[in-house]
């Protein structure tokens, strides 16, 4: 059964990204980096059961500029980790060149279909950011949150989810300290 889980790196004051939508941040902490040794293991399990990405417009922009991929796209295939995705925005954005990219916009609950049919028998890795992600939770479609907490504080930026979710919905599944992170997740139910 395909799970919709949002699995992502926040500071510890619970933010994603800085006011800026940067993530320079988790770059300055050692082991920043999905392929770090310490998150290299867990990052490719995990990688392993997604069939399909799910990115909103800020995410995607940042992605852009990070990786040149309008420019080499094939740094897109390496920044989505060779994933189909679904990019949810009501803006005209660039796509790189050969990008297996579905640009959707309005109601997160009118593409679930299409996008449980892409990911198969797989799950959808929900990548961000957190306002989206918050939409799939308030269509019943967020099943689990994976979150790695860095030892920074930003102050203020983009919060990790923008909407309350109470203890009634939210079950720890598991911690693990992976470096100077802690990896906690969570079952999130009805």
């Amino acid at each position: 059964m395909t799970r919709f889980v949002f699995n992502t790196a926040a500071t510890l004051d619970g933010f994603l990204a800085d006011p800026d939508h940067s993530l320079t941040w988790l770059f300055d902490v050692a082991g920043g980096t999905p392929d770090a040794p310490e998150h290299a293991d867990h990052f490719g399990t995990f990688l392993e059961g997604i069939g399909v990405t799910v990115l909103g417009s800020s995410t995607y922009e940042w992605l852009l500029r990070e990786t040149g991929a309008l420019q080499d796209p094939a740094a897109w295939t390496d920044a989505i980790s060779g994933k189909p995705a679904f990019l949810f925005t009501s803006r005209d954005l660039p796509v790189p060149d050969g990008a297996d990219l579905t640009v959707v916009s309005g109601a997160v609950e009118d593409e679930l279909e299409a996008i449980r049919a892409r990911a198969g028998d797989r799950d959808v890795w929900l990548m961000g950011g957190g306002d989206l992600v918050g939409q799939f939770a308030d269509a019943g479609s967020l099943d689990e949150i994976q979150v790695s907490v860095a030892p920074v504080t930003l102050g203020a930026g983009q919060p990790l989810l923008p909407r309350r979710l109470g203890a009634d919905r939210l079950r720890l599944s598991g911690v693990e300290q992976r470096g100077q992170f802690a990896h906690l997740t969570y079952r999130v139910g009805a």
